[in-house]
């Protein structure tokens, strides 16, 4: 296994720059998510650290030594694709056994292999079929398990999930997290679906326009986001922003909208006219179809029940907000709806710069 450093790393294409001096750390054996949304250069930095695309400028290190001119398949690193890129003609066990059999190694060598990976991975079943004839799931396991028996330093996943079905998509989450738990491999794992990231990894790095937003454990960014930008991308439903303006009412701030008032926690720090972006997830309301000392009204619109808790879609000063509640309340799209922000989750963004306040 190997650490992952990347130095002041850029990327260029002609004069267009896709990747912007970018530090990162990836310790020896953690579970690193490389988060965004298309285009912002996720899967570049990942092709970078395989050896598929040339630096710019900057470096990569494993375990400390440089590695921006040593190829591909020199640097002991194994990928598993978005489209499995499994050979047709080829069985399972000769799928796995490939990269084995390129590098001259004893069948007994290969057979060990082959049958111990298959065996982690609920494959030995199939391991004389084609990829014809697996699901998705399989064929994305078989992948895996060609990955598994190069025994490499580093994992690298290119959004490996993106062709299954929802259903398939949670499992495999499980069986990859589990993966990663037995075999303590450094991985580094790209994604644009926020909730693989924050189920699956140690730490989510969150990239936008080939820079980075910010990076930590899931739970520190989905708490405490940086900026406005983190904020929307992280939780689903997404956080409620509203653009308001600091007032002060009776004696105390609050944040106003029209005429509506939200209350600000004690210890901000705002000045009377600011302008500010005030973000509360829709779990950290109150929901009650009674008024409150305090509450804020709203209208339904849509009502969507999911089981274990409800979403509720509103209307507050022409603006659309996102409740969710676990009490079993009837709503109707027309009902008066009345919220109270739970103050010790409200985040104050600036007006200006979208950073955190």
């Amino acid at each position: 296994m190997s650490s992952v450093k990347i130095s002041n790393l850029e990327k260029a294409y002609g004069n267009v720059k896709v990747l912007h001096r970018l530090n990162l750390d990836v310790e020896d054996g953690r579970f690193v998510v490389l988060l965004g949304p298309s285009g912002c250069g996720k899967s570049t930095l990942l092709r970078m650290i395989a050896g598929l695309e040339s630096v710019t400028g900057g470096d990569i290190l494993f375990d400390d030594k440089r590695v921006n001119d040593v190829h591909a398949k020199d640097r002991n690193i194994a990928m598993v694709f978005q489209n499995y890129a499994l050979y047709a003609h080829m069985t399972v066990r000769k799928n796995m056994a490939f990269s084995m059999r390129l590098n001259k190694t004893d069948k007994k060598t290969m057979d060990e292999k082959v049958n111990w990976a298959s065996s982690i991975l609920g494959l030995d079943e199939y391991l004389d079929r084609l990829p014809k004839e697996l699901s998705g799931g399989q064929r994305q396991r078989v992948a895996m398990g060609r990955a598994i028996v190069r025994d490499p330093d580093v994992f690298l996943f290119d959004e490996p999930l993106s062709n299954l079905d929802a259903k398939l998509r949670v499992q495999m989450r499980t069986e990859i997290k589990d993966l990663h738990q037995r075999l303590k491999t450094t991985t580094v794992y790209v994604t644009h679906d926020q909730i693989e990231a924050m189920t699956m990894a140690d730490e989510v790095v969150v990239m936008r326009g080939g820079y980075i937003e910010q990076s930590g454990t899931p739970m520190e960014i989905y708490d405490n986001p940086n900026n406005l930008f983190v904020a929307q991308f992280i939780g689903s439903p997404s956080m409620n922003i509203l653009k308001c303006e600091v007032q002060q009412n009776n004696g105390a701030q609050s944040a106003v909208i029209g005429d509506t008032h939200f209350p600000l926690p004690t210890n901000s720090s705002l000045q009377v006219g600011q302008i500010i972006h005030y973000g509360i997830r829709p779990e950290h309301f109150h929901v009650s179809t009674q008024a409150q000392h305090g509450s804020i009204v709203g209208t339904v619109k849509v009502v969507e029940p999911t089981g274990p808790e409800t979403h509720v879609y509103l209307n507050i000063a022409e603006h659309s907000l996102c409740a969710i509640t676990r009490d079993r309340i009837e709503l109707r799209p027309g009902d008066a709806i009345h919220l109270q922000p739970d103050l010790g989750h409200v985040h104050l963004f600036d007006g200006d710069t979208s950073n955190a306040i």
